[in-house]
């Protein structure tokens, strides 16, 4: 009698044909394995006639040298805690740098002085606390400087010296407790300003004496109290104004006077019973104004007659208004959690 066992064919090796091509199988597996072993990459090289541009992440190893004519830079990700001084050496034509997602706690003084043309550098979640003074002495063509994420719990004007064609600085998600007088002072083409999620209690009153032409403002995310009437007056062009999430608890008769076309306003989120006469007569007419809206919901309106005024503008400008249902009476008794909008007209 034939048993399963006495069935099975043989390999000349004296294995089931099964067994065999199950080892087979496996051996083969495991040299695939060592095969593709991952190794080291190189850093994203492209060229083109304006210059080459290299992106290094990780698990790519950095070169020491990078080609003369780099114009886009970017190393990001390594958590990089430190770079050599000459790190730029011979990059005369670099336009743009990347050096975000490092451990970077600080710069060598003399660190951007190779790169005279450098448009674009963005310094986004390192660790940085300070700048050295002149860092950016030498870079008359920056536009875009950005500092977010960082560990910076001050600020100094002389961090800020050279940035004459300066647009976009962002220093927002920092620890910046206070700014000093003057800190805007040379940078005149500043065009957006994000200082958001801070930890700013005021603001220095000539903060805005330096740009020319602001058009946004980003100071959602502090801890602001007082909106006072001369610190926008600098700004009759500014467009975009983010003051949410403060604890601002006065704003100013005259702080919007003057701003000729402001299309977009927050003040959502702050600790506002009131705002004093006339201050919505400043940001003009219905349909032409606010082209973007405006939100005041999350504040504690006291819905008496003090608020009068509002409540004529938010008739007027209803249409642009954010988070009707949202906005809602703190007080008196007989409003309280009414709709402001419904206690505009009731009023």
């Amino acid at each position: 009698m034939s048993s399963w066992r006495s069935e099975q064919k043989l390999s000349p090796g004296g294995l089931s044909s099964q067994l065999s091509r199950t080892l087979f199988l496996l051996l083969l597996s495991m040299a695939s394995a060592q095969e593709v072993t991952p190794k080291p990459t190189s850093c994203l090289v492209s060229h083109s006639v304006n210059g080459s541009s290299i992106s290094c992440h990780p698990p790519a190893r950095i070169p020491r040298r990078f080609p003369a004519d780099t114009a886009y830079l970017a190393v990001e990700f390594f958590n990089l805690t430190q770079l050599p001084d000459d790190t730029l050496q011979g990059l005369a034509r670099l336009q743009e740098l990347h050096l975000s997602s490092n451990q970077l706690g600080s710069l060598p003084p003399e660190f951007l002085v190779p790169v005279p043309r450098l448009e674009v550098l963005d310094l986004t979640r390192n660790a940085l606390t300070r700048l050295p003074p002149g860092l950016f002495a030498a870079l008359a063509a920056l536009h875009t400087l950005v500092l977010k994420e960082n560990r910076l719990e001050g600020l100094e004007p002389s961090w800020l010296q050279g940035l004459k064609a300066l647009e976009h600085l962002d220093l927002s998600d920092n620890r910046l407790q206070t700014l000093p007088p003057g800190l805007l002072a040379n940078v005149t083409s500043l065009r957006v300003l994000d200082l958001s999620n801070n930890q700013l209690k005021a603001l220095p009153p000539d903060l805005l004496k330096g740009p020319l032409r602001l058009e946004r403002l980003h100071l959602e995310g502090n801890r602001l109290q007082v909106l006072g009437e001369g610190l926008l007056a600098p700004q009759p062009d500014l467009r975009y104004l983010f003051l949410n999430d403060n604890k601002l608890a006065t704003v100013e008769a005259g702080a919007f006077q003057g701003l000729r076309q402001l299309d977009m306003l927050d003040l959502s989120n702050n600790l506002l019973t009131g705002v004093p006469k006339g201050l919505w007569a400043a940001l003009g007419r219905p349909a032409w104004d606010m082209e973007d809206g405006f939100d005041i919901s999350g504040n504690p309106w006291v819905c008496d007659g003090d608020l009068e005024d509002l409540c004529g503008w938010l008739e007027a400008n209803k249409d642009k208004m954010f988070s009707q249902n949202a906005t809602r009476c703190a007080g008196p008794e007989a409003f309280k959690g009414q709709m402001l909008l419904a206690a505009a007209e009731a009023h």
